[in-house]
């Protein structure tokens, strides 16, 4: 009886730990339904087998699912939404390459251009002092009027597309790392083969779907608090036992 009762309490431990580390990632979501870009993230559960045995389920990894957002109109010309496959590139502080679909770019003090997080975003112009009217074409290349009032072209802006996206890692910031898991990074031209095009003036809302987040959240607490009603009556049955050897 000992045997089993210390098994359910196993079973009851891992479904907690697997229901709250869900928990964080529904929250995640729901925190950046806002957030321009932002990737839905789905959690994987597998079963553990232990003796033939099941003892449970446990989160085994985070999934990212890279449906595109829908595309929303700005008044900002520095702000560039992708339509299709690809994502900005950008230097982190430590000098890794990070990857992200939020094109609301700025203007630092510097005139670099910069994420919405300040992160230099990688590109092979510059825009010197007095530019204005700075604009994106579909196909990555960025003018903007000189201070004789010409329109030049300043540079261009690349992408960059994996075999396994969903397989990127969240560093935070909604700033993504290339893994084993997404492939090597593969760069290439705006409107090329298998990349999308630049829509300047746009801006990619997040592609969470909010009510369903909110139904997987309530979901996600009743049965949280379920693995919990288990937790402690397999454990006050425990205790009751133990308590019985001991008279």
């Amino acid at each position: 009886m000992a045997s089993s009762l210390f098994h359910t309490l196993n079973i009851s431990r891992q479904d907690i730990l697997s229901h709250m580390l869900d928990l964080g990632v529904t929250s995640s979501n729901l925190a950046n339904v806002n957030t321009a870009g932002y990737k839905t993230a789905r959690s994987n559960f597998q079963e553990m087998l232990n003796q033939q045995l099941k003892e449970g389920t446990q989160m085994s990894s985070t999934q990212m699912l890279t449906m595109q957002g829908n595309l929303r109109d700005s008044s900002s010309s520095l702000d560039w939404a992708i339509q299709g496959d690809g994502y900005f590139s950008a230097t982190l502080p430590d000098g890794t390459i990070g990857y992200t679909r939020d094109g609301q770019f700025a203007l630092d003090a510097d005139r670099n251009l910069v994420t919405a997080n300040g992160y230099p975003v990688i590109w092979d112009g510059e825009i010197a002092e007095g530019m204005t009217n700075i604009s994106g074409s579909s196909t990555g290349t960025v003018s903007a009027t000189n201070v004789d009032g010409a329109t030049v072209e300043v540079g261009t802006i690349q992408l960059t597309r994996f075999p396994n996206p969903g397989g990127l890692t969240d560093n935070g910031n909604n700033i993504l790392l290339e893994s084993d898991v997404s492939g090597a990074a593969q760069t290439g031209e705006p409107g090329s083969e298998n990349f999308g095009t630049l829509s300047a003036y746009r801006v990619e809302s997040s592609n969470i779907d909010l009510a369903q987040e909110m139904t997987h959240l309530i979901t996600l607490q009743r049965a949280l608090t379920m693995s919990l009603k288990a937790f402690q009556q397999t454990d006050n049955m425990i205790a009751g036992a133990i308590n019985l050897r001991k008279a």
